[in-house]
This record gives C-alpha cells, sequence and structure tokens, in this order.
C-alpha cells in the first residue's frame, strides 16, 4: 500500500534516505523491510526553535509493494503548423511562453515576437552592461528571451493559488528540465544559472511543434480596425497579422505603454512599490535566522522576508537572494536600477534584498511638483499640468528616480550606496565594504538621491527591522539604490468574463506588464488564463 506520513527531522537525518525510511517505520508502525522507498511530496524548514532547525517532510511511503519513483504525465503537444487560427503573442517571459504552449496544446498557433534576442546572446549584452556600463535597450536583463526572470534567478513561489494550477506551472517546468526538488519544496527555485536550458528546450518545443517564434522583433504599432486588431508592425518593416493578440511585454515596457497611451487605448496608473537593495554577509544572515554561528552543511543558505508600518506607509522586503548577487537591471542609458539574482546553489558570499516602499498617485503628483522634474520628452510637470490625470504619472516618477540615482553614481552603471547605520544616520560613509555589484559603488548621501518619503520610510523601516532580527541593523550592510522594477506602474484593463480589453475585443492583457501578475508563476499562470479565453472563444 501507499501512505503519505509528515515527519519532523534534523537538517542531517532529512538529507539521509536511509534514516527517512527508518523515521517512515516507525511513525507506521512496519518493519524497515516493509518500506520499500519514498518520494517526497513537500519539504519546508521550520527555524522558529532557538535550539534546533527542523525539517518538515511530507512523503509518499510505500509499504510492502514495490517502490516507484515519482512519475508526472507529460503535456503532449499538438503539430500547429498548418493551422488557421494564429495568435500574435508579444514579449517571450513566463506569460508569453506558457500562454504559447497551452495554444499549441488545443491546437492552435502561436507567433511569438520577442524585441530582444535568445537566452545565449543575451548573456553577451549583459557581460557588456556588467563590465563596460554599456545598455542594450533592446537585450538586458528584463528584455530578451524568457523576460526578467531568466536572468534573475528563477524564484518559484506565489501566493496567487487562486489565479491557476500552480501544479501544472511546476509540472512544466520540470517537463523542460527543472530539477525534481521544484515539486515539492515549499519555496522552489531553479537558479540563473539553469533557467535559460529550460527556457531553450521551452522555445524548441513551440518551434517543432510549428509555432513561431521571432526574435528582435519589436513591436512598434498596431494596426487597428473598428476595435480589433488585424495585426502589429515591428521595428523592421514587417507587418504580422493575426487573429488575437496576446500583449505580454513585461513591466518594463514603457515603449509599449506610451504607444497605448497615444493610440488613446485605455491604460491606468498603477501603484508600485520603489526602494533599494541591501547587501549582507550571508554567513550573517545564516547566524541571525538558524541561530547558530555557523550554518549546517545539510541546511541551505538562509533568506528573511521582512514588512512594516512606517507613518501608515508599507516598507518591505522584496525578491530576496541568498547566496546572491546584485545587478544592473536598467533598461535605458542614463537610468540606474538594481536588481538581485541567485545561482542554483546559493553559494555566493552575499545575501541580497529588494526593500522597498509603497508608491501612491498622489506620491508622484507631490514629487513632481516639489521638485519639478523633466520628464524624458523635456517637459517638466508643476502645479499648471494636470499630472494627476496622466496615466503615464507613476512611470515618469519611476523613470526621474532612476535617472537620479543614475547621475548620483557618477556614471557607468556605478550604484550609489551607503553603509545601512549611515544610511540611517544620515551620514555620508567613509568607505563601504565589499559587495557583489560588479559596476561597482560609490559612496553617496543616498537622501539626496531618493525622494523623501521613500528615504525616511527606509529609515523606519531598518531600524524596525534590526529589532525583529537581531544584527540585521548594522553597518556591515550596504544600501544600494535603486530598486525600482518591482511591478508595473501601469495596469491595462481588462474585462472580467473575456479578459479582453475593453476598447479592442481581440486583444489580451497580460502578465506583469499589464499588472495582473508578480513573478514568474503568477505570470505563467496569467498566459494560461488569457491562452483558455481564447481557446474558448474558438469553440
Amino acid at each position: 500500500m501507499q501512505q503519505q506520513y509528515t515527519l519532523k527531522l534534523k537538517p542531517s537525518e532529512a538529507a539521509n534516505e536511509a534514516i527517512v525510511r527508518e523515521y517512515i517505520a516507525q511513525t507506521s508502525g512496519k518493519s524497515i523491510e516493509q518500506i520499500s522507498g519514498y518520494v517526497l511530496l513537500k519539504r519546508s524548514i521550520d527555524a522558529r526553535s532557538r535550539q534546533q532547525v527542523w525539517m518538515n517532510l511530507t512523503v509518499q511511503a510505500f509499504i510492502d509493494e514495490p517502490f516507484h519513483a515519482r512519475t508526472i504525465d507529460p503535456v503532449s503537444f499538438k503539430d500547429v503548423g498548418s493551422s488557421t487560427k494564429k495568435v500574435i503573442i508579444i514579449g517571450a517571459g513566463p506569460a508569453g511562453l506558457f500562454a504559447a504552449l497551452k495554444l499549441i496544446e488545443a491546437g492552435i498557433c502561436p507567433i511569438i515576437l520577442e524585441r530582444g534576442k535568445d537566452v545565449r546572446s543575451r548573456r553577451r549584452d549583459l557581460a557588456k552592461l556588467n563590465k563596460e556600463g554599456i545598455v542594450n535597450p533592446e537585450s538586458n536583463y528584463c528584455f530578451g528571451e524568457g523576460g526578467a526572470g531568466t536572468y534573475s534567478d528563477g524564484k518559484l513561489y506565489t501566493r496567487s493559488t487562486k489565479r491557476g494550477d500552480i501544479h501544472r506551472i511546476l509540472n512544466l517546468l520540470y517537463q523542460f528540465g527543472a530539477n525534481e526538488s521544484v515539486l515539492y519544496d515549499a519555496h522552489p527555485h531553479i537558479g540563473t544559472n539553469k533557467l535559460p536550458h529550460i527556457i531553450t528546450a521551452m522555445r524548441e518545443q513551440i518551434r517543432d511543434s510549428g509555432g513561431q517564434f521571432l526574435f528582435e522583433k519589436k513591436v512598434v504599432d498596431f494596426i487597428l480596425e473598428k476595435g480589433i486588431i488585424k495585426g502589429v508592425l515591428t521595428a523592421d518593416g514587417d507587418t504580422i497579422m493575426a487573429d488575437e493578440c496576446i500583449l505580454a511585454t513585461g513591466h518594463s515596457a514603457r515603449d509599449i505603454f506610451t504607444l497605448l497611451s497615444n493610440k488613446q487605448i485605455l491604460i491606468e496608473s498603477k501603484p508600485f512599490a520603489l526602494g533599494v537593495r541591501i547587501e549582507h554577509p550571508q554567513a550573517l544572515i545564516d547566524s541571525i535566522q538558524y541561530h547558530c554561528p555557523i550554518r549546517d552543511e545539510f541546511l541551505p543558505p538562509a533568506s528573511y522576508g521582512l514588512v512594516e508600518q512606517v507613518n501608515n506607509r508599507g516598507v518591505f522586503s522584496f525578491c530576496m537572494c541568498p547566496g546572491g548577487i546584485i545587478a544592473p537591471a536598467a533598461t535605458s542609458p542614463g537610468e540606474l536600477v538594481v536588481n538581485g539574482w541567485s545561482p542554483s546553489k546559493r553559494n555566493n558570499p552575499y545575501a541580497n534584498s529588494g526593500m522597498v516602499v509603497q508608491v501612491e498617485q498622489q506620491d508622484a503628483i507631490q514629487f513632481f511638483v516639489k521638485r519639478k522634474w523633466t520628464l524624458p520628452d523635456g517637459s517638466t510637470i508643476n502645479k499648471n499640468i494636470p499630472a494627476k490625470n496622466d496615466p503615464l504619472l507613476l512611470m515618469y516618477f519611476q523613470q526621474a528616480v532612476e535617472q537620479n540615482s543614475y547621475h548620483a553614481g557618477g556614471g557607468h552603471f556605478v550604484a550609489p550606496a551607503q553603509r545601512m547605520v549611515d544610511f540611517c544616520s544620515g551620514k555620508v560613509s567613509a568607505d563601504l565594504p565589499d559587495c557583489s555589484y560588479v559596476p561597482g559603488l560609490n559612496s553617496t548621501a543616498l537622501e539626496e538621491v531618493l525622494p523623501d518619503f521613500i528615504y525616511k520610510s527606509l529609515q523606519g523601516g531598518f531600524t524596525a527591522f534590526g529589532k525583529k532580527m537581531r544584527g540585521y541593523y548594522t553597518n556591515d550592510a550596504v544600501v544600494v539604490a535603486t530598486e525600482s522594477r518591482t511591478s508595473s506602474p501601469v495596469r491595462i484593463p481588462r474585462n472580467a468574463d473575456t479578459l479582453t480589453h475593453p476598447q479592442v475585443s481581440n486583444l489580451y492583457p497580460c502578465g506583469e506588464g499589464a499588472g495582473y501578475a508578480g513573478g514568474i508563476v503568477s505570470a505563467a499562470m496569467d498566459g494560461e488564463r488569457v491562452a483558455d479565453m481564447i481557446i474558448k472563444k474558438g469553440k
């Protein structure tokens, strides 16, 4: 028979299959010889006790019957090369990729248009950005095959359990080459070093099935007739026609947001979060979280999640990367954005996390009125301009802070930075600790870089976090500006029943860029949702 059991073990015990079988035998009341094997269903860490860190395992035990290793039913894909129904998908991030696979499964041909390059070519552009301070606006950490998630580490945890079938998404990732652990870890993670292989396998499946996957195809216009998209125009002059259009461009496609606004296709300003990256020695975070001077070799590098209300404003950690690296994630020259990622082993000596603050429409209005910042088109927002009515206002705010950060760093994507305690006391750091950020750091008063309400909220947040995690508040930590691409500053509305845009009956806004997802898994589920709508529409 097969039976599920939940076990609470020491890390060294959980890593030893023979010991796990012994615990199964004790729990089930059977002899060790009767336990032929087990399959891990769930694994999580419980570090609440100061005396001992525990591993919680849920296992499927095989008792008095032959053991069978884990199996999944692979999704089968149809040949859609001769399909008469075609769907344009703008963007090859998780929303676009999973939408394409879902359409192929139903016999519909996707045409993926990706403005950037394939994962292999993308690496060369990332190297230039890191080492030479040269950004390719079409190929960077945000744009290119796989989207922003490809080179920002592949965290697969999501709370969006009602948006779709999480297990299906994880099973597909496993089918395309992810480690089996994504199926049972409580906070699954692939790693930046392994994600490109999975993304490549997905692309090959799409092409092998007859779908089209086109790189360096930046969409610059929509061909609209009576509220219907007939096709799109690309930057290289091609016109591509299709029956439906999925817009899955990601949270940094400012040109698409501007295009929609210029064509009077309804978009809305959306609150988002902005702040900094903070980096500690990983050994320090391990000692705080695991309550021991040296991390057990059977435990992964420790992570954390922090949230605090400061003056009725949320301050919280975002995209925490244990054993990770801070990277430049700008998409245009003259703008500085930092993000974080970890390799699959999470074996770098640093732990970094975004620390961000909620930003509302009114914050941006007050910011521009007070500072009279110049917009990218050269105009200035002040009291005489109805900025509160501009759906791109928060995008302009995001862009203005990034530009200020770039200039404060001194150029070439050198980042302005401060030690944590110095940041909170308003003191320019005399020197800065070693940091994983390759372009380098410039010691700066971040009070002059960040909007006032962001700076003061982070001050309060850091001191509060130091009380929650003893040792966290330290000058051994470095604060690096600016983390600003947490989510889209724009929402593209869609009808709840059809998921189409209210003005364009065959346009499906989708994923992070449209404001309906936050991370790889939720974006993938949203891609599948809109694909399902297209499939149902055709029946």
